[in-house]
């Protein structure tokens, strides 16, 4: 599962070149000294020692922003999840998130995967915070097509007749993601606003009211080549209150009541 990176691998490449230039002047300083210990040089040698200082400081505080990219690869078995039966959500591992001690030590980020051969999205996770939500309307998101997007009208069974969504990964009331081919997948409207929104809505209110951080993945949870994915997993962890305000770790059935999808291609009809 492959991750944008957002400038942590190039800061540690950076810093990792000045150091070397930075040790590569203290040594000709050094075999300077060791020649000629004159005056001049030990002045030469002071204005060195005053640039490394000062480079260093500059290398460690930018080492300071870097942190460990975040474990988005764990092991999460589809046949663990109880069949659907009348509920839009189940909880999983004891209703506990799966984030690692480092992860809950991230800086603030928002991370998507890469598209894979099939066109699907991955994970995607975030250290959301108060400033990142959006004080704009939604924008539009028809442009994107998800993998097995084949939508129908099933005007008698749904509220407004549509059977899919686009359905936002990190929703945008939180992040502010418009039309990201990357945070949008092919969701029913019963897994959208029954399984995902209340969490949304409850993670959101959260961040508004404490302007605390909290850590939040969602993964889109295929069978095989299957285009449409069976279900979400949805995680979160409030981090200053270490999960008192918000912790929860459930999957959202990707299902409709009254209608039989075709994981496969996105394809659908009426239930017999």
């Amino acid at each position: 599962m492959s991750f944008q990176s957002f400038g942590k691998t190039e800061i540690m490449i950076a810093a990792a070149l000045a150091l070397s230039v930075l040790v590569a002047m203290v040594f000709s300083a050094a075999l300077k000294w060791n020649r000629e210990r004159t005056k001049k040089n030990r002045n030469a040698l002071i204005r060195n020692a005053a640039v490394f200082l000062f480079a260093c400081i500059l290398l460690l505080s930018a080492l300071s922003l870097s942190q460990p990219a975040p474990q988005t690869e764990y092991a999460f078995d589809l046949n663990a999840v109880e069949e659907y039966t009348d509920s839009p959500y189940t909880e999983i591992n004891g209703n506990q998130p799966f984030f690692t001690d480092a992860e809950k030590k991230l800086s603030s980020f928002v991370q998507f995967s890469e598209l894979d051969s099939l066109g699907r999205c991955g994970a995607a996770m975030a250290l959301l915070d108060k400033t990142m939500m959006p004080e704009e309307e939604r924008g539009e998101i028809d442009s994107v097509k998800p993998s097995g997007y084949h939508n129908a009208v099933y005007e008698d069974l749904i509220e407004d007749g549509f059977l899919y969504n686009r359905c936002h990964l990190i929703g945008f009331q939180m992040s502010g993601e418009n039309a990201n081919e990357k945070n949008l997948i092919t969701g029913t409207r019963y897994m959208n606003v029954e399984g995902m929104e209340p969490f949304e809505n409850k993670t959101a209110y959260y961040l508004r009211r404490t302007g605390n951080h909290v850590l939040y993945r969602i993964t889109p949870v295929f069978a095989g080549n299957e285009l449409v994915c069976r279900g979400v997993l949805m995680e979160a962890y409030s981090v200053e209150d270490k999960g008192k305000g918000i912790s929860y770790c459930i999957f959202c059935y990707n299902v409709q009541p009254g209608i039989e999808i075709d994981y496969a291609t996105g394809e659908s009809r009426r239930a017999e």
